[in-house]
């Protein structure tokens, strides 16, 4: 963060100072939600949880050093007093970017994919200058301020990742960080529960091309009808992606390694150039493109593009992430969320990575569908089914409508389970589990069946129940970080 007084910063924040000795103690950094992030010069911004209050937790982050805390309340430290923390953040994080005038903000949104694109299109921009992107899907109204108030005066480029859960949300996202430049991936399913429909999903995604200036750049996906749509939504110019020959920044000669690692030659305006992506799942070629175009808008030359490509690896946890174990098992781990659309993509690696072999699926509740959750479960378990897996293990009630889409593929000759819990998932792959096997394992965030992974692949018991790597336990409890929305 740009180091700034205190009572500097309660300005911009719309704070009253309360119990600070010393109006002019430069906060420096970093802005921190966990008091045990807290370091001296930082900011403690005390969140309300279900579980836990950060407002508990002001005494040990001024004990570690933090100059104030920014709540609602007298904590009896150092205070910057508001309405609401949440939207305070985000006036301070406004002052914080408008204060950098040479930094260029990049947006990313879409229904799937967000994630894995940022962590992308990051790698490739950070090779023209200082960089910031969020760590895993800080996406939120939480997250995405948190990620902007680390940008410093050195800072050139933010990569800002934006998710919604309603109408408006990824405008006020860009009143924050304005953007410059503008990527849609795709709009899906994707929360549609909330959403009331994927046209209504398609609005909301399309307010990032919107707020984007004359001057600016909207990249969308050209595969993608409602994306390409939003052309019509925008004041900048218009740079297309995907796999249609029609597209600006494209992929020809697709292949795959046995696995699901895509190979594919980049087509930019400028030229072309391998790439040989280290991620696995044919579904990462488009986010691949998509960073690519942002990339390319923003001077970097081809074939630094398919390099940089070539050489990303995946900065987000439980995301495809694969692991190979003795016997050939190996284990995909895609928990970190599932959309309809994203848990078709996961269906259709596994079957590719089995290839020869076995598949087993372990498939949970895709949340916040809404009226259509039963028709879109249904619809992942006959597509698992159709894909051949040698297992269907479907887990919990929230899922069980793919027992009656799997069943419905009279073709299909592989074993159908149906078990309560993680717990019960564990015990039903092991006892199946055959050498040279593929195991995916996907379901909502909220539903918890990476701890199926961890389990299998020996990271981490099942009753070790813990954050995400990069994340902390109280960030978690406190329910702050968004699943990629």
């Amino acid at each position: 963060m740009i180091p700034l007084p205190v009572a500097q910063v309660a300005d911009l924040a719309g704070a009253v100072l309360a119990d600070v000795p010393d109006p002019d103690a430069l906060v420096t950094g970093p802005v921190v939600i966990d008091s045990r992030e807290a370091s001296a010069g930082s900011l403690f911004a005390a969140l309300p949880g279900e579980r836990v209050d950060g407002h508990d937790f002001a005494a040990a982050a001024a004990q570690a050093g933090a100059v104030a805390v920014l709540a609602t309340r007298p904590v009896g430290v150092p205070a910057l007093l508001v309405r609401d923390v949440p939207e305070a953040l985000g006036r301070l994080a406004r002052a914080v970017v408008d204060r950098v005038p040479e930094l260029t903000i990049i947006g990313i949104t879409g229904s799937a994919g967000k994630t894995t694109t940022k962590d992308l299109a990051a790698q490739l921009i950070e090779r023209l200058g200082p960089t910031v992107s969020p760590p895993g899907s800080f996406n939120n109204e939480i997250g995405h301020p948190l990620t902007a108030l680390r940008v410093t005066e050195q800072t050139r480029y933010l990569v800002s990742e934006m998710s919604a859960r309603g109408i408006g949300h990824i405008a006020a996202q860009c009143q924050i960080t304005p953007p410059r430049l503008g990527a849609v991936l795709c709009v899906g399913h994707a929360h549609v529960g909330e959403f009331g429909s994927v046209d209504q999903v398609a609005v909301a995604k399309g307010e990032l091309p919107a707020a984007l200036p004359a001057g600016g750049v909207a990249v969308l996906n050209a595969d993608d009808r409602r994306v390409i749509a939003m052309a019509a939504r925008t004041a900048a110019r218009v740079v297309t992606f995907g796999r249609s020959a029609a597209a600006d920044v494209r992929a020809e000669q697709v292949s795959l390694d046995q696995l699901g690692r895509p190979r594919f030659t980049l087509v930019t305006p400028a030229g072309s150039a391998p790439v040989r992506l280290l991620l696995h799942g044919e579904h990462n070629i488009v986010n691949a493109l998509a960073a690519a175009a942002l990339a390319h808008e923003l001077g970097l030359d081809t074939g630094a593009i398919g390099a940089g490509l070539s050489a990303a690896v995946a900065r987000s946890r439980w995301r495809m992430e694969v692991t190979a174990l003795p016997g050939g098992i190996t284990v995909i781990n895609d928990a970190y969320n599932a959309s309809p659309d994203a848990m078709r993509a996961a269906i259709g690696s596994l079957a590719g990575m089995a290839r020869g072999g076995r598949g087993i699926a372990v498939l949970g509740e895709m949340a916040e569908l809404g009226d259509q959750s039963g028709e879109l479960h249904e619809a992942a378990g006959a597509q698992a089914a159709q894909a051949g897996v040698a297992a269907l293990i479907v887990v919990g009630d929230g899922a069980a409508a793919m027992l009656a889409g799997a069943k419905s593929v009279g073709t299909w000759g592989g074993e159908l389970v149906h078990v309560p819990d993680a717990a019960a998932a564990v015990r039903a792959v092991r006892s199946r589990m055959r050498a040279d096997d593929v195991v995916l394992v996907k379901a909502s965030h909220s539903i918890g069946l990476e701890r199926v992974a961890l389990a299998l692949t020996g990271e981490r018991p099942l009753d070790g129940e813990q954050a995400p790597a990069g994340l902390s336990a109280h960030e978690t409890a406190a329910g702050q970080e968004a699943a990629d929305r």
